[in-house]
């Protein structure tokens, strides 16, 4: 039991050797964040259950699963709310919350340790979160969008693995890079930003994006040059 949050060096190694070949493989860079995050994601997740909102939330079990798979009701909100960009946002790139869960189990591996049910509630809640995140932000899922918003994951909530991600990513594209830039802002604003795991996004989603964004300090979505890899998916226009 003692040993149950101990990192895997190994696993991570052979994870970022596949993720290095194709950069869109989301259950390598999963399988990445399992293996290092040692005893962080626990500490976060102790946090989050000792706030008056994360007991809230543990207590109702809310899970945002089932809205953020429910094209049709997300495309019945209004026009520039919250739940319509991102429905929006998800058919534009070609990805939706299932093939996230699906990507999830898929990195499932001898470094997944056994968790209570109230952290495996908040563990959904933060997987599930991870294209909210993007959309609030306004960071797509090219790769430089995708290391800014794991930047802001990591001011949020601070976790191991994610870092490595992000520490690798900002090595790969320089501190004063466009990407790196874009790595070092998304942190400073996760860090600006109310705890966005703890809100009740289930009353956010008919909201206009933009009130959402400045009720929540994560400020208006930054103008930059996307950078896609040769594998990624087309987007849908």
């Amino acid at each position: 039991m003692a040993d149950r949050n101990r990192l895997h060096p190994l696993v991570a190694r052979r994870a970022m050797r596949a993720l290095r070949q194709d950069p869109d493989n989301t259950a390598a860079a999963i399988q990445v964040i399992g293996a290092l995050s040692g005893d962080s994601g626990r500490r976060a997740f102790r946090r989050f259950q000792r706030s008056p909102q994360g007991e809230r939330i543990l207590r109702e079990k809310q899970d945002l699963f089932d809205v953020l798979t429910d094209h049709e009701r997300l495309h019945a909100m209004p026009e520039g709310s919250l739940g319509r960009t991102i429905v929006d946002w998800f058919e534009r790139e070609n990805i939706s919350t299932a093939g996230l869960a699906q990507a999830s189990a898929a990195a499932r591996d001898g470094a997944v340790r056994e968790i209570g049910a109230d952290e495996a509630i908040y563990g959904l809640r933060m997987r599930n979160l991870h294209d909210v995140f993007h959309v609030v932000a306004g960071y797509d899922r090219d790769l430089r969008g995708e290391a800014a918003v794991l930047a802001f994951t990591v001011a949020q909530s601070f976790n191991m693995g994610v870092a490595y991600l992000v520490w690798s990513a900002l090595r790969a594209s320089g501190w004063n890079s466009e990407g790196g830039r874009l790595i070092r802002q998304g942190f400073r604003r996760g860090k600006r930003a109310k705890q966005l795991v703890e809100q009740d996004w289930e009353a956010l989603f008919e909201r206009p994006i933009d009130e959402v964004r400045e009720e929540l300090g994560v400020g208006a979505p930054p103008i930059y040059e996307q950078l896609r890899s040769a594998g990624a998916p087309a987007l849908s226009t």
